[in-house]
């Protein structure tokens, strides 16, 4: 069984993978409207959730929310499982590929064959759609990659019940039911007020625009708190948070200011242009500071290249970015 199903690289794999089923039923959608209409912008420093025994920070919104807040604000019926037998996780997937319908898979990159020793890390909230199989191999549409890749039965079921933080459980979800038409124009208006909500009214202080300025103070500590060597680790996690896991801080707000400059046309308002470009000169700061971050665990840090001057940099995107958002909200009310 395999079926015709267009795969499309895209830079984030669960915003490429919404992009890429709906597209397969009919709505063309690029990564960037998926990305803006499931509300994926978003910030929370997390100290007390742990990756490699060190903090999370995110930068977009959770595993499984770009996915469901898509589908569900246009009308599109999605059905999620999740199991506790690999065996049954497996050969469910089986049955509803023999029906001739594509399967999005959350997974953990450290078990897929086809990631390159170099990229392959314990990442376990990487999604990807199943398209067919072939003697004993999957045929996998992953949107990170060029082309469509295969993979063994044995290693994929070890990437869908990988162990550790936030372990997927089997999950696959497929499409069920499509509208006859949709509702773009209200679903970007949507999208819009969902990321203006998460980032300027979120009670929690490591949440939103508050949680950047929380991680801010927080890092000007970390080398008199932890010790120079024990920062530089943290510091370390957080660049690759924002610039490997997914596409992480600049490149989120990449891919939201094209939403922005699609969200302008949809919506015949050209003041989302200038929003899109003061997001893309965002990104650029949020790429300065990572830069500054390398140098530092590279042990190649300049003058500027203090632990104040990183967390002043974050206070900056974080003053600019409170702006933006607000001037979305008066867009879209």
């Amino acid at each position: 069984m395999i079926i015709d199903f267009k795969h499309r690289q895209s830079a984030h794999c669960e915003s490429g993978v919404t992009a890429n089923l709906l597209s397969h039923y009919g709505l063309e959608m690029s990564e960037a409207l998926a990305f803006g209409i499931g509300g994926g912008l978003f910030f929370a420093y997390l100290p007390f959730v742990k990756i490699n025994d060190l903090p999370l920070t995110t930068f977009r919104y959770t595993t499984g929310a770009i996915l469901k807040r898509t589908m569900d604000t246009l009308d599109i019926q999605v059905r999620t499982e999740k199991f506790r037998s690999p065996q049954k996780a497996m050969d469910e997937l089986d049955r509803v590929l023999d029906r001739g319908i594509p399967v999005g898979l959350q997974t953990g990159a450290w078990f897929l064959p086809y990631f390159p020793p170099a990229y392959r890390f314990h990442f376990n909230m990487h999604n990807m759609v199943v398209m067919g199989r072939d003697n004993g191999d999957y045929l996998i549409s992953d949107p990170v990659f060029p082309e469509p890749v295969r993979c063994d039965r044995t290693s994929l079921m070890k990437a869908r019940f990988t162990k550790g933080a936030l372990e997927p459980k089997g999950k696959m979800y497929y499409v069920t039911d499509v509208p006859d038409s949709f509702e773009l124009q209200a679903a970007v208006k949507i999208g819009i007020g969902s990321t203006v909500k998460a980032m300027l009214k979120t009670p929690l202080p490591i949440v939103g625009i508050r949680g950047m300025r929380f991680l801010a103070t927080r890092m000007e500590r970390w080398p008199q708190k932890l010790g120079q060597e024990k920062a530089v680790l943290y510091l370390g996690q957080l660049v690759r948070m924002q610039e490997e896991i997914g596409t992480g801080g600049a490149g989120f707000r990449f891919i939201y200011a094209a939403f922005l400059q699609e969200a302008a046309a949809l919506l015949g308002d050209t003041r989302l242009r200038k929003c899109s470009a003061t997001l893309t000169a965002i990104g650029d700061r949020w790429r300065a500071f990572a830069v500054s971050a390398a140098r530092n665990c590279k042990g190649r840090a300049k003058e500027q290249d203090t632990f104040a001057a990183m967390a002043a940099i974050i206070r900056d995107c974080a003053a600019r970015e409170e702006a933006l958002y607000k001037e979305l909200a008066g867009i879209i009310r």
